[in-house]
């Protein structure tokens, strides 16, 4: 999760080191920046290790510069962040780090970047990134609107070069039990997905609860169901915070599978929450990232219905439970998973699990979300296909807990 107020970049890359490293890292070294066109062989680096910039060292990016630097394909780590207090921390911990204090002067000293800064900036930072001949590997949400998304989807192919989203809960090997039990059918049929993300925080500063929270969930649930949904419809509210909504519901539709998904997302509880629940016809799971010893359990539970449901003397429906059983999970922690794919997918030119175009379908909900909540109707994902003419915001109605209601339940 990325903290508010990460610092300030200079987001325009300095020309004369632009125009000396493009398509390639500085002093001379060989990345392995993929050729233009798709159906040419890979190249492959000279040197395995790389140099890799981690743009924005808060609490996330630390994560991130802690991982990278114990994996052997990485040679060095260069912090960016214009916060001298942040670098100075990070340095003391890890003594070889070099540091920089925008993204221009790191770009001739790095073959990667790895962006953890605000959401809103991950557009211009990316782009600067990949106009330098960089590998880019940005956190979640990929941007705060699908136009850019597909930006940089367009701008990192034409490069040749990696883009991968952190959609961290897709390296869990919790979710890729849960997909298994899904696509292998264990559960029976799914009839529906049920999400909570919840905390006492942490707010952002530049985008709500949904951009914040919710891509987790969209993109497990994608990746459990191995499609993305039709159709959304949200509901969000402002209470603590008056410019951001802080709590939301959403409900994410996908009719081929006849199946639809809630997703209950806050930064206002006083629990924290992180939890998944599928429910089948045969079993039900529960994927709860919290019990460390248990993550999955199966329950063997489920409702039968009478056979002949016009016989009012059978009762309505009849309740089975069987055994609650918890699978075995080779498990590793999954931002240390995510990097290292992120360096294999630099080094052989495969397109990484969570790709930019990964990426631009959870932002792509993400906005038909947004619209949701803001004119209160369901959205179709086929909508965002094409520029949307500007249509009159709905007025915000007060309450009387003094909250802002946007949308409709």
């Amino acid at each position: 999760m990325l903290q508010p107020h990460e610092s300030r970049f200079n987001l325009l890359p300095d020309p004369a080191s632009t125009t000396a490293h493009e398509g390639g890292p500085a002093n001379g070294r060989t990345t392995a920046a993929r050729p233009r066109g798709d159906d040419r062989e890979v190249m492959m680096t000279s040197s395995c290790a790389l140099r890799v910039g981690v743009v924005g060292c808060g609490y996330w990016g630390s994560k991130h510069v802690r991982v990278l630097q114990s994996l052997d394909d990485v040679s060095q780590v260069v912090l960016v962040d214009g916060r001298t207090d942040r670098v100075n921390a990070l340095v003391r911990g890890f003594p070889g780090a070099r540091s920089f204090a925008d993204l221009p002067s790191a770009l001739p000293e790095v073959d990667a970047v790895v962006i953890a800064t605000p959401p809103t900036t991950h557009t211009p930072l990316a782009l600067a990134a990949i106009a330098a001949g960089k590998h880019v590997l940005v956190e979640k949400p990929l941007a705060t609107t699908a136009s850019d998304a597909r930006q940089l989807v367009a701008a990192a192919r034409e490069a040749g070069v990696t883009l991968m989203v952190g959609h961290t809960f897709e390296h869990n090997a919790a979710v890729d039990k849960l997909r298994s039990l899904v696509q292998q059918r264990e559960l029976g049929d799914v009839y529906n997905i049920d999400t909570a993300r919840l905390n006492l925080g942490l707010y952002q500063s530049d985008v709500n609860v949904i951009f914040d929270l919710a891509p987790h969930d969209i993109s497990i649930i994608n990746r459990v169901l191995g499609t993305t949904p039709t159709y959304v419809h949200a509901w969000g509210a402002c209470h603590a915070n008056s410019r951001h909504e802080d709590v939301a519901y959403l409900r994410l539709f996908y009719p081929d599978l006849a199946v639809s998904a809630n997703i209950h997302v806050s930064w206002l509880d006083p629990c924290k929450v992180r939890r998944v629940t599928v429910v089948g016809s045969r079993k039900m799971a529960v994927y709860d990232d919290l019990a460390v010893d248990e993550r999955i359990r199966v329950f063997d539970k489920g409702v039968t219905p009478p056979v002949d449901d016009q016989d009012l003397t059978q009762p309505p429906m009849t309740y089975r439970h069987g055994d609650i059983t918890v699978p075995h999970l080779d498990f590793e922690e999954p931002l240390m998973v995510q990097d290292r794919r992120f360096l294999n997918s630099i080094h052989t030119g495969e397109r990484p699990l969570t790709s930019g175009e990964n990426g631009l379908a959870v932002v792509e909900v993400l906005e038909a979300l947004q619209i949701s909540m803001r004119e209160g109707r369901p959205v179709h994902l086929s909508e965002l296909a094409e520029p949307r003419p500007p249509r009159p915001t709905r007025r915000r109605r007060p309450v009387a807990h003094k909250t802002t209601l946007v949308g409709s339940a």
